[in-house]
């Protein structure tokens, strides 16, 4: 009876430590960190101003979402230099570098902090590294000297002053050579910068004349071709109609110019045709040669009718008012 009673007493003694050993065989263990994060310096003891070299290192798996964090001034610690952040994939993972230069200017034991680092969501830190920041040592038994005086530094391009002079001599002299041998071409071209310029209309007409006599035998030559039509209708809405024509989108020209009382067909070529210089200009449109030699003559057609209005409003005398005579 006794050795009975012995045996329950030990197993009533011993069922809570098997059931905690139990629990805690079938306890999953806590998941591994899917990044590797390494922070080291090359010197973790320096004198104030001397440079630190910090290198960070993350390692993650090619499928989890991963963010560098910024890096903003540390406590007791300033930047030097921020270097780019180097990445290397290769199956399964990316690996990622930073080198980065600081210093210290306060003396004492200082750390530079943990820095977080988002893997999956999750911040990850790396480790603290503790700087000790000291003065110079100075050995009392060692001499000490005064200032020395100020040393002259001999210029190094004293001895090319003077061929620097007789080459800027020569060139000066070959200009006045050269200017007074083009006498004449100067005075010629003097004499064409001076004369009348056109009017307006006539300038665009003959503008217009020379864009139809060049050739279009290629993309570029198109392009160019609606580029010129399009300037020399806008200098002749600024010169004849005092139209800001170059501040504006050829819509808002094509929207101001509808109130300028023009047929419906001339209106609606030279409108196609504005729009026709922005499709080749910005969307590589290329139209063929028969739409690029119409859309000339549209504009042609829309310069003749606004010289024509505008010539019938000049021409407009205003009544005079008539005075009661006494």
């Amino acid at each position: 009876m006794r050795p009975l009673r012995s045996y329950l007493f030990a197993a009533l003694f011993c069922l809570p430590f098997l059931a905690l050993h139990a629990q805690h065989k079938h306890t999953p263990a806590a998941p591994a960190s899917p990044a590797t994060i390494k922070a080291t310096v090359d010197k973790e003891k320096i004198v104030i101003g001397e440079p630190i070299r910090l290198q960070l290192e993350v390692t993650v798996p090619d499928n989890i979402p991963f963010a560098w964090p910024g890096l903003d001034s540390f406590p007791h610690f300033e930047w030097l230099e921020k270097g780019n952040v180097d990445t290397t994939v290769v199956p399964g993972e990316r690996s990622y570098r930073q080198s980065l230069t600081v210093t210290s200017f306060d003396s004492g034991m200082w750390a530079i902090p943990r820095l977080p680092f988002l893997v999956a969501g999750k911040k990850l830190f790396s480790d603290s590294i503790r700087i000790a920041v000291g003065y110079t040592r100075i050995d009392s038994l060692k001499d000490f000297h005064d200032i020395k005086d100020i040393i002259d530094i001999p210029n190094p391009f004293a001895r090319w002053i003077g061929w620097i002079v007789a080459g800027a001599t020569l060139i000066s002299l070959t200009l006045v050579f050269l200017f007074v041998r083009k006498k004449k071409w100067l005075k010629k071209l003097v004499q064409t910068l001076q004369q009348p310029r056109l009017a307006p209309y006539e300038e665009a007409m003959q503008q217009l004349d020379e864009l139809q006599r060049q050739p279009l035998s290629d993309a570029a030559a198109i392009k160019g071709h609606y580029s010129r039509l399009g300037e020399i209708l806008r200098v002749y809405l600024l010169r004849r109609l005092n139209i800001s024509s170059f501040a504006e989108t050829s819509e808002e020209l094509i929207r101001q110019l509808r109130h300028q009382s023009l047929p419906l067909a001339t209106f609606d070529g030279l409108a196609e045709a504005l729009r026709m210089g922005d499709f080749v200009k910005f969307a590589k449109y290329q139209p063929g040669i028969t739409d690029s030699l119409q859309h000339t003559d549209a504009v042609r057609a829309a310069i003749r009718t606004l010289e024509d209005q505008k010539k019938a409003q000049e021409t407009v005398i205003p009544a005079t008012p008539q005075t009661n005579k006494v």
